[in-house]
């Protein structure tokens, strides 16, 4: 070993021995800000100029717009195909910025995204944006941007348009983690028909040999009744009777959607938060039709769908008859 290498070893060595002579056994906080080592003890710097290896947040960009300090580019996305670094050149303010006749050089980065790329991240976008109307949670994104890259990768949908596919998988995605919503509530921020994206549901489904839980009243009843603003024991009573008229085969062919709409009106007509059919419809985003219908079903039925201890403002005999 030279004496240069030596040197070198003995003082990482020297780094590696760092202590307080006042307080050998104390654990040295480093503050990687200031670049010192400090004990926690007696306050004495110990040691200086230690590296800093948390984010740099400088400013590069000749752009004072850009909010954006770091001057690292993105987190690799692992759904993509591509995974080399990518460089962005701003353009310069030199000289050698210009061409020959004054006009401003403009740079390229050789290495672009692919064009499945491209289209796999215009769908993640859209994905992204359709969620946040509906307050959709980070899992259900992630969710629906793996099943929209499976059915892109098999390409077993040809012929249809990357934005019905996605709005199916986001359908499929709140399905499946248990926060279902209606295709009418998925066709109100995708711009996609009913029928477009319960032709590519079932499609998909059979592509990737999957499933999904058949969906009951009680799934969007947490949501209906919240957003009405009834109180916690008119939600109970509502699923308990949408329970109880499903179990009693009240209601055959009713879908869960309207089933729910129905039980929530008859809850809420016999409590003191009485709620219209207009209101209800508006929420669960089903006809007057459909929930007079359904209502007309378990109405006959009412005294025994209510719970035991439901406390009525209007007794069952008072209920309207619709």
């Amino acid at each position: 070993m030279s004496g240069g290498d030596r040197a070198a070893s003995g003082d990482a060595l020297a780094l590696l021995r760092v202590q307080c002579p006042n307080h050998p056994d104390a654990i040295l906080v480093e503050d990687y800000r200031a670049g010192d080592m400090i004990c926690p003890e007696c306050g004495l710097v110990v040691g200086d100029r230690v590296i800093d290896v948390g984010s740099e947040w400088r400013m590069f960009s000749n752009d004072k717009a850009l909010k954006d300090p770091s001057r690292v580019g993105d987190a690799q996305n692992p759904l993509l195909n591509g995974e080399d670094l990518t460089t962005k050149i701003s353009k310069g303010t030199g000289a050698a910025s210009f061409g020959e006749f004054g006009k401003s050089v403009t740079y390229q980065n050789r290495r672009t995204t692919s064009s499945s790329d491209r289209a796999m991240l215009n769908a993640f976008k859209e994905i992204s944006t359709m969620a946040d109307r509906i307050n959709l949670p980070r899992n259900i994104i992630d969710r629906t941007n793996n099943l929209f890259k499976q059915v892109y990768e098999q390409k077993s949908l040809k012929g249809r348009a990357n934005d019905t596919i996605a709005s199916a998988c986001l359908y499929i995605a709140c399905r499946q983690d248990g926060v279902a919503r209606t295709f009418k509530e998925i066709c109100a921020v995708s711009r996609i028909s009913k029928k477009e994206i319960g032709r590519c549901f079932k499609l998909i489904l059979k592509a990737l040999e999957t499933s999904v839980d058949l969906i009951t009243a009680g799934d969007f009843m947490s949501r209906f009744c919240s957003n009405l603003g009834l109180p916690k024991h008119v939600q109970m009573a509502a699923t308990q009777i949408a329970r109880e008229a499903v179990e009693l085969d009240l209601v055959p062919g009713r879908s869960p959607i309207s089933v729910a709409a129905a039980a929530i009106y008859m809850a809420s007509q016999a409590s003191a938060e009485k709620k219209t059919q207009k209101e209800i419809r508006d929420i669960a985003g089903v006809a007057h039709a459909t929930i007079r219908q359904s209502y007309r079903l378990i109405y006959p039925r009412a005294a025994e769908l209510f719970p035991a201890d439901f406390k009525f403002d209007t007794p069952v005999d008072k209920l309207p008859q619709l």
